[in-house]
């Protein structure tokens, strides 16, 4: 299959469209048995009633792992806001009544999320023993219900179709505490702008019936996890910061 050069690539993957259809063929060095995981995950999203692409196949392409999945057209959220700012609290409005969605579902086929955040936590090479501990033990006092939650929510991860929004890049995904889901989000923003961080915060708080602080008990844990994912750009002494201020050892 000649698949032309990609739309898109990162650390994972490149993303390729071919007859009509969206083909993400994974990075080399991941274990066998990635893309299966991951595309049981959007299955699952989708069976569980959202807006999601449909999987067609997990295969191998050229020897790396691959999905084929439907081809959504239209723009994500992210873009049409970049081309028109005054939609910014519009399509802000609209993200978070589809995430507040998201959250009403149940997943108990997922990996939950403390497991997650406990291998990334420990992975974490920019903390010490001590700080991990700290978290993981301030991890493992959280009570909770378990909900699905998206893991990488934001307006780039939502398309505008002719049918509706539907939401991609399932790759993060578990079960766990929706405020945990909700801070990943802000911290997220926060590091693009402050200013659609706030309004997010804001506007979910309004929505959902959260107070901002209920979602700050997350940021410390959230913030050491994200550093163990090692995205260049990302500013781990930012993320740092926020482990001190919240959690100070």
């Amino acid at each position: 299959m000649k698949l032309g050069n990609p739309i898109a690539s990162g650390n994972t993957a490149s993303i390729y469209l071919h007859d009509q259809k969206v083909i993400k063929v994974f990075n080399e060095h991941f274990p066998e048995g990635e893309a299966q995981y991951e595309a049981n995950k959007q299955k699952l999203a989708r069976s569980c009633g959202l807006p999601v692409p449909n999987i067609f196949e997990v295969t191998f392409i050229d020897g790396k792992q691959a999905i084929i999945m439907e081809y959504v057209e239209g723009k994500t959220f992210g873009d049409i806001v970049e081309d028109e700012k005054e939609k910014a609290a519009s399509y802000m409005n609209r993200s978070i009544d589809i995430q507040i969605g998201i959250h009403t579902k149940k997943a108990s086929e997922l990996e939950p999320m403390n497991v997650k955040l406990r291998r990334q936590l420990e992975s974490a090479k920019g903390l010490t023993k001590r700080q991990k501990h700290s978290l993981l033990e301030k991890l493992d006092g959280m009570i909770y219900e378990d909900r699905l939650c998206h893991g990488d929510f934001h307006l780039y991860n939502l398309i505008e179709s002719a049918n509706g929004s539907v939401i991609i890049d399932w790759t993060d995904s578990s079960r766990g505490d929706i405020r945990a889901d909700v801070y990943r989000t802000y911290l997220l923003y926060s590091g693009v702008s402050m200013e659609m961080a706030e309004l997010y915060m804001r506007l979910y708080c309004e929505k959902s019936g959260l107070s901002r602080e209920e979602v700050l008990e997350w940021a410390p844990i959230i913030a050491g996890a994200r550093m163990s994912e090692n995205v260049p750009t990302e500013n781990q002494d930012r993320l740092l910061e926020i482990v001190h201020h919240y959690c100070p050892t």
